[in-house]
């Protein structure tokens, strides 16, 4: 019975690290859904929330239910201005063979990347490379009891957020025109325009909406661990990144299901290995999937980056 507890407690630390690297992993799926490119800043915005987070909670301090609001405006300003700065500037050339050419795709993956070190060295620049630590007070580190089992408020507050904010963007994807525009574009970006779809707009609001759910992220995992630094969103991008290619790319329901796998698989992993080794499991499952389901375990023969 105790061997069920634990394996049962260390499910649900797995799933709620699983949620993290959903948040992270959608916003990876749907730029790459639009652009066909990989946004290797990604990893900065869910830094730049938690960062931002922290800023309100020391200078204003209000409820906690507060500063999330506060994240997800920041994160959307973030990925607009993300976009604007290091994708537009390769999107002026409009016809199909710019847009399908690998050498516009590498230099915009290059442009990201190069963005996402500069973002790095700011964040260190003004706050310095130590761990910088959540007030007290907002921590999210209390156990709850559940039956036998205990878990840290943090786990439940993730769960709770992940879950409406994966149920808004249902909502946002399927029962809005926005939603619409979004899948229309990343169906074929030049159909979509053809048909008079507005596709900068398009594209802006993906990134609003990718950048917001990675902002909430950061927030969340430094309220959780109960400190932050310039360095903590490239562990979890990598981990997002890996589990968008496990989903197929542009399959937002693989990249969750497979977020959530790499998550458990994690936290099941530290009770027969150390910790330091834990990624290991995340880069074997990778190697597996690529070399038995090339495409991905949701994939449907999508064009890679």
């Amino acid at each position: 019975m105790v061997f069920d507890v634990f394996f049962l407690q260390q499910v649900i630390n797995g799933l709620s690290i699983g949620c993290v690297y959903a948040l992270m992993a959608i916003g990876f799926t749907l730029i790459f859904g639009v652009l066909n490119v990989v946004n290797f800043a990604h990893g900065e915005v869910y830094t730049i929330g938690a960062f931002v987070g922290l800023m309100v909670i020391t200078a204003l301090a209000p409820p906690l239910l507060a500063v999330v609001p506060l994240v997800l405006a920041v994160g959307a300003a973030s990925g607009v201005g993300l976009e604007r700065l290091a994708f537009r500037p390769f999107r002026r050339f409009t016809d199909e063979a710019s847009q399908k050419s690998r050498a516009m795709r590498e230099a915009t993956l290059l442009s990201s990347l190069a963005v996402s070190i500069v973002a790095r060295e700011i964040m260190m620049h003004i706050f310095g490379g130590d761990m910088q630590g959540i007030p007290s007070g907002y921590l999210l580190q209390q156990p709850v009891a559940i039956g036998p089992i205990m878990v840290a408020s943090g786990s439940l507050v993730i769960f709770a957020t992940s879950a409406v904010m994966l149920g808004a963007l249902q909502f946002l994807l399927y029962r809005t025109q926005t939603g619409l525009g979004i899948r229309a574009v990343s169906n074929n970006q030049l159909g979509a325009r053809y048909v008079g779809i507005n596709t900068d707009r398009t594209i802006v609001t993906t990134f609003a909406v990718g950048s917001m759910l990675g902002a909430t992220a950061g927030i969340l995992v430094g309220l959780y661990d109960g400190a932050i630094s310039p360095h903590m969103g490239f562990a979890p991008g990598v981990k997002a990144f890996v589990a968008m290619v496990m989903g197929g790319l542009s399959s937002i329901p693989g990249a969750v299901a497979c977020a959530l796998l790499l998550g458990v698989s994690e936290s099941i992993a530290t009770e027969f290995l150390s910790s330091g080794w834990k990624d290991l499991i995340t880069y074997s499952l990778l190697v597996i999937t690529l070399v038995f389901f090339p495409q991905g375990l949701f994939g449907h023969g999508r064009e890679r980056a």
